[in-house]
């Protein structure tokens, strides 16, 4: 890299983010779908010629951080030959895609003498997906032909910017709401071609090969940057357990194991996730993708803010997965249907607390778990248009971050996978779209982990139709087993849901299914907090007290877990406090 401009590599790192910020801005504007133009559930990359991702600005990690590189071989291997104006339509769970419900468009950056330059991505999950049931997720389906979702490995959606019109219409013959599709499809057009035509326009005015150039110069600076944060990481090898609880297809739960080692002189990170269960006949199983992804994640958890995240600095990680494995490399047809949701979260938190395992300082604890009623997906009939049919998924309060070695959980994290980069929905534009009305969204004091930092607390949702029935179906986990502290953290507050009917009594509802509520009932979500890292006593005083005054945490609470006295005006009584501390009665 000695030849590299260091103020020009900063310019061209930026402007390949910028390609990849008009695309996203794109998609947001011109689709259809709320999962997509509300809680911004899409993402947007540009892909090197040989496969590695260069810029993600503002993507979901669970979908950017490996899918990519393994959609575009798929594109190369269905498509040996590239030509400008190609698209192709790509879902496949077993050909590099995260799961059935996310519809990516891939296109080739083609120049002028037919030389593929780079490979624009645009991610969008859907609405409604073809699936047997109204619901992007089917944690019930022991196959993919039980789950029923359209399954697109790498089809010709455009040939010289022209769609391919029978793929279109195979797609409005098999979905819900087919005018909200194919607006969804148009917006994956438009943000694969706005990327495609900034990249041009940035090759007319710099040269492709001076644009390859610096793409390739800016992934080797990145990994130069993640073997300098691994070389002050310490040399060790830790193990995590965690346990999705029961559920359609493991009646008993089922556990995942991460052996995780840092290899400080070599530079390398390294995650084993083989030493688990085969395929289950569920909708849990993740991808290849999403396992790889999911380690990643806790990875990059533990690294600093030097480490830009792209192909160049996930060179140094190395991800070891089997193939026909829940947590590795699925078998067709295994059903991938939640892949990106309950064991990726799982997988995700398990490797950042063996890290944590390695030393004091490193990894993390477990973020909140994932697809609790306030997620659900919900269908039904619109009386105040004329009965017409609505799909679409919900994303109000959810679960909060973990405690990490520098910081508290971040509250509107949602889960490890997407990282805060999904947006909360607005209750206003829910209730203009939808017949439902949000009756309430707020904290629930005292659920957080408890830790030296705290994880965050859980929220509570409540719902109801609005003049008719609705479907919602989730797929909640954490009833049983909740989020995990680290080193000595304290767990996140359980999940739980029920319905409250018209004459006021409350049922609870099972973690999984799809159910109905009827006009005048209420559909109650409980999500899981965040685990806490470190023993709590260790925690800054001032914190605890802060704690207290924004009505997060009670009193009890802080003196009982955290061992700090608070009067009742909010002050810290520091003289109890040290007793407390010290293990004396107050």
């Amino acid at each position: 890299m000695s030849d590299v401009d260091g103020i020009a590599l900063a310019l061209y790192a930026n402007r390949f983010e910028n390609v990849v910020r008009a695309m996203a801005n794109t998609l947001f504007r011109s689709a259809r779908s709320g999962i997509i133009n509300t809680a911004h559930d899409f993402s947007c990359v540009v892909v090197s010629h040989d496969d590695e991702l260069i810029a993600a600005a503002n993507s979901l990690p669970i979908h950017v951080l490996s899918g990519p590189e393994l959609i575009c071989r798929a594109m190369k291997r269905h498509h040996p030959e590239l030509r400008r104006g190609d698209a192709f339509l790509h879902n496949s769970p077993y050909e590099g895609n995260s799961h059935a419900a996310d519809h990516v468009l891939v296109a080739p950056v083609i120049d002028d003498a037919g030389v593929h330059r780079f490979t624009v991505l645009a991610k969008a999950h859907q609405a409604d997906c073809g699936n047997a049931t109204p619901s992007t997720f089917a944690p019930h389906a022991r196959d993919v032909y039980e789950e029923g979702a359209l399954i697109f490995p790498c089809v010709r959606a455009q040939t010289a910017y022209e769609d391919n019109e029978d793929l279109i219409r195979m797609c409005e013959a098999r979905l819900r709401v087919p005018e909200q599709w194919r607006s969804d499809y148009r917006a994956l057009v438009g943000a694969v071609r706005t990327g495609e035509r900034r990249l041009r326009e940035l090759a007319d005015e710099v040269g492709w090969g001076e644009l390859v150039r610096y793409g390739a110069a800016w992934r080797d600076y990145s990994e130069q940057r993640a073997i300098a944060a691994i070389r002050r990481m310490p040399a060790g090898r830790g193990t995590a357990v965690t346990v999705h609880d029961p559920f359609p297809g493991i009646p008993d739960g089922m556990p995942i194991t991460a052996h995780v080692t840092v290899d400080p002189d070599e530079a390398v990170i390294e995650v084993d996730l083989r030493d688990n269960a085969d395929c289950v006949p569920a909708g849990l199983n993740l991808t290849e993708s999403t396992s790889r992804t999911a380690a990643l994640i806790g990875i990059f958890n533990s690294l600093d803010g030097t480490v830009p995240i792209n192909g160049g600095s996930m060179r140094r990680m190395r991800v070891h997965l089997r193939e026909n494995c829940c947590v590795g490399i699925p078998r067709h047809p295994a059903s991938c249907s939640m892949a990106t949701t309950n064991l990726a979260t799982r997988t995700a938190n398990v490797v950042g607390r063996a890290l944590a395992e390695v030393a004091d300082g490193l990894g993390m604890a477990d973020a909140g778990l994932i697809l609790p009623p306030s997620a659900s997906v919900i269908s039904g009939s619109d009386p105040r248009r004329d009965g017409a049919p609505f799909i679409n998924m919900l994303i109000l309060a959810g679960s909060g971050g973990a405690g990490s070695a520098r910081s508290d959980g971040w509250l509107t994290m949602g889960d490890a996978g997407t990282a805060g980069m999904l947006r909360r929905d607005s209750v206003e534009i829910d209730e203009l779209r939808f017949p439902i009305v949000v009756e309430t969204q707020r904290i629930l004091p005292d659920t957080e982990g408890a830790g030296r930092f705290r994880g965050s607390p859980s929220t509570l949702v409540e719902f109801a139709p609005l003049g008719c029935d609705i479907t919602a179906q989730f797929s909640s986990d954490g009833h049983v087993n909740e989020p995990l502290g680290a080193r000595g953290g304290l767990p996140g507050g359980r999940a739980d849901q029920a319905r409250i009917a018209a004459d006021g009594s409350r049922h609870r509802l099972p973690p999984a299914g799809t159910f109905t509520i009827a006009d005048g009932e209420v559909l109650v979500s409980v999500c899981t907090g965040g685990g806490g890292y470190g023993d709590p006593r260790e925690r800054d005083v001032r914190r605890v007290a802060a704690d207290v005054a924004e009505g997060w945490i009670s009193r009890e609470r802080a003196r009982d877990v955290y061992g700090v006295a608070i009067s009742e005006d909010g002050a810290v009584d520091e003289a109890a406090t040290a007793a407390l501390r010290a293990g004396a009665a107050p």
